[in-house]
């Protein structure tokens, strides 16, 4: 049986599978800042820009974090099907040519629904806790920062997600317009880094 053969059909790789990098969606995920989550809501396609955390200590797991009191955590905690792409943009590639300009990019494309148990007012602190360290290193709980009060927790929602099904996929690398590699060739190509 072929590799194509072997991936779920929601995330295989199809426009450049020599980019899949799925056994790196775990340090992908790690890094990103913004979640898109897509869902349908009353029959509408949505896709909202969310906060998340996510870490090797449950490797199938991400968390998204919102209000309490917007429907819109409520539903997604109803057990939706939900698709969340992580992506982070690394560089700015300029071709020689129009057509091979790029992007540098991580990203990571996952399908999920919202786990059965969902977090109570301590485990929510200590993902709170913990995802403010990932989005602000060195911060430090009681030393930075008041830790999270009974208050705030009952204000904050965190609706934890089961990833079913994930790909990761990575374009890296210099142009490869035609040309791109001849610096006697009119134009510029080359890579404007951005992290």
């Amino acid at each position: 049986m072929g590799r194509d053969a072997e991936l779920p059909v929601h995330t295989r790789i199809r426009a450049h599978p020599e980019r899949d990098r799925t056994p790196e969606a775990p340090q992908i995920l790690a890094s990103g800042l913004v979640a898109h989550v897509g869902f349908v809501d009353a029959g509408r396609p949505v896709v909202i820009p969310m906060t998340y955390h996510y870490s090797g200590d449950e490797p199938r797991r991400l968390y998204l974090h919102g209000g309490v009191k917007g429907r819109l955590m409520k539903h997604l905690a109803s057990g939706v099907p939900v698709c969340v792409t992580v992506t982070e943009v690394d560089g700015l590639v300029y071709s020689r040519t129009a057509l091979d300009h790029s992007v540098n990019y991580r990203s990571v494309v996952l399908f999920a629904r919202a786990a059965a148990e969902q977090p109570d007012l301590a485990e929510r602190g200590r993902i709170l806790e913990a995802m403010i360290a990932r989005y602000f290193p060195g911060r430090t709980s009681g030393v930075d920062y008041e830790p999270p009060s009974d208050e705030h927790l009952s204000a904050t929602a965190l609706v934890a997600l089961e990833i079913e099904e994930w790909s990761a996929k990575v374009r890296d690398g210099g142009p490869n317009g035609p040309g791109d590699d001849d610096p006697t060739r009119p134009g510029t190509a080359g890579v404007r880094t951005l992290r």
